[in-house]
């Protein structure tokens, strides 16, 4: 079992080299890669499986308990990213596609990486956990409508086609995670060391599918929906935090607000993309999960250390 677990530790933590090299497989060789886009959709029904099966009810007692914070956490990732991402669209002149695919990122709930960048931040885990829990659960109410508000002047879009997807490769998976945790909770332990496992190996093949369907185009689009990326994630940082501060949130809850809103489900944004709009929409997800992932780390390592020796009375303050 030590063997396996330090197995899946390094798999998981070379995460970034995989997707790199996935990606450059897929670029060069599209082919084989094509036929597997039918399958998205399972495999982030997968990654939502696994996240359910870390979820509990505990994940959302802090919405009774202190429901202002919990409320800003969600309403500023609804606003902040998906407004971002248009005036980044309008700002570069993205093509309709590529813009919808950079909106589509936004209006995506939160990551579930944010909970441990703000743990390795020394940032409020508790509140990051029950935001991104709670955006996840309204993902089908908020999403198709937060994106057809602002995508859809750029390409036609049937919010009610999008809505019924999230339900099935959000909603329903992770409420069988949550029951089975509930009412399977030793089988649930027993192979809880391979849930990022599986989640990181359906990660980098989504990424692979995605550049496979879309290899040729992504020369010509690949320079600015990087700049779009990058601008769009660094954007959301800043943001969710200074916006946080300026609302009268302490440093230490701030930080979980910040990954909140910075990093994205963008792996269901792959897969909506995929079903509903052109393949080259699917390229900002595709990016974002890698990018937002290396953002996060070195923010979440520089705050860590930083605050390191004040973590203690933040937490007492923290309420």
């Amino acid at each position: 079992m030590d063997k396996l677990n330090s197995f899946i530790a390094r798999i998981t933590k070379l995460f970034p080299v995989w997707v790199i090299l996935f990606a450059a497989v897929a670029f060069f060789s599209p082919d084989p890669f094509k036929p597997l886009g039918k399958y998205v959709p399972y495999l982030l029904g997968l990654i939502m499986l696994g996240m359910g099966l870390t979820m509990s009810l505990e994940d959302f007692k802090l919405v009774l308990t202190r429901p202002k914070d919990v409320l800003y956490g969600v309403v500023l990732r609804c606003l902040i990213m998906p407004g971002v991402a248009f005036s980044i669209a309008k700002l570069l002149d993205l093509p309709p596609s590529l813009a919808a695919g950079l909106i589509l990122v936004g209006a995506c709930p939160s990551g579930t990486a944010s909970n441990v960048m703000t743990f390795i931040a020394k940032g409020d885990t508790a509140l990051s956990v029950t935001v991104s829990s709670i955006n996840t659960i309204l993902a089908p109410l908020l999403t198709p409508y937060i994106f057809l508000f602002f995508a859809g002047t750029l390409i036609p879009i049937d919010a009610g086609a999008l809505l019924f997807d999230i339900l099935k490769i959000v909603l329903f998976p992770i409420s069988i995670g949550i029951l089975l945790r509930m009412f399977a909770g030793q089988l649930v332990e027993r192979i809880a060391q391979l849930i990022p496992f599986v989640s990181v190996v359906s990660i980098i093949a989504i990424i692979a599918i995605v550049v496979g369907l879309s290899a040729a185009k992504l020369a010509t689009v690949a320079g600015i929906a990087f700049a779009a990326v990058a601008l769009h994630n660094g954007l959301g940082l800043t943001l969710g935090y200074s916006t946080s501060r300026f609302v009268g949130i302490n440093h230490r809850k701030a930080k979980a607000i910040c990954f909140e809103i910075g990093m994205e489900n963008s792996g269901l944004a792959v897969a909506l993309a995929i079903a509903h709009l052109d393949p080259i929409a699917a390229i900002p997800g595709a990016i974002f999960s890698v990018w937002h992932n290396f953002t996060g780390s070195l923010l979440a390592g520089y705050w860590g250390a930083r605050d390191g020796n004040e973590a203690p009375r933040l937490k007492n303050r923290a309420g």
